[in-house]
């Protein structure tokens, strides 16, 4: 080797260093731009109001989105138990219709109407839930499936909820038809 061959060699490894490491700083000093902008940057999105922790009246049936179990109530007796099924599919990978079907990531529906929060024996209920006390009433279920994390403070059911009235009238007639005998709908 000559010495031409050796400087061509020392200037490749030093030109390669060079690429690596001015790409790298190039980089940090994008980066700290960034840095400096992004506590401005953006728009946060307003968080909805969790809903009291209590059992239900005025304080539960409203929160900041909007949503109001009177509104449910309204359109209870109208609402379309068949629109409701349809709903439902959506719950039925985590849920069981069947008269004493099987728990599966979440809890048998049947008969919940009137059922006491947290009942089902060996279903790993949320702390949560356990403590929240009460019988699932139009309202709860109304509320819960609404916004679920809202309702109850660290569930582990993992649905964003529904937001119209409408489909939540018919949800809960659709979970009205599961019991023998269907409870009577809330009086306004």
């Amino acid at each position: 080797m000559n010495q031409y061959e050796l400087t061509k060699i020392a200037g490749a490894v030093i030109a390669a260093l060079l690429l690596i490491m001015g790409t790298k700083t190039f980089i940090d000093i994008q980066q700290a731009e960034l840095r400096k902008h992004a506590k401005s940057a953006g728009y946060t999105l307003p968080a909805p109001k969790a809903i009291s922790a209590g059992t239900g009246g005025a304080a539960a049936t409203a929160d900041a989105g909007g949503f109001s179990f009177a509104k449910v109530a309204e359109a209870l007796p109208k609402a379309n138990a068949e629109n409701g099924k349809d709903i439902f599919k959506k719950c039925g990978s985590c849920h069981t219709v069947d008269k004493g079907g099987k728990t599966l990531q979440g809890p048998n529906m049947w008969g919940i109407i009137g059922r006491p929060k947290g009942s089902i024996a060996g279903f790993g209920y949320s702390e949560g839930l356990k403590g929240k006390g009460g019988d699932w009433t139009y309202e709860h279920l109304a509320l819960f499936v609404n916004n679920p994390k809202g309702f109850v403070a660290g569930t582990k059911m993992q649905f964003a909820g529904l937001a119209a009235p409408a489909e939540v009238a018919d949800l809960l007639a659709y979970i009205r038809t599961l019991a023998d005998t269907p409870p009577p709908l809330p009086t306004k």
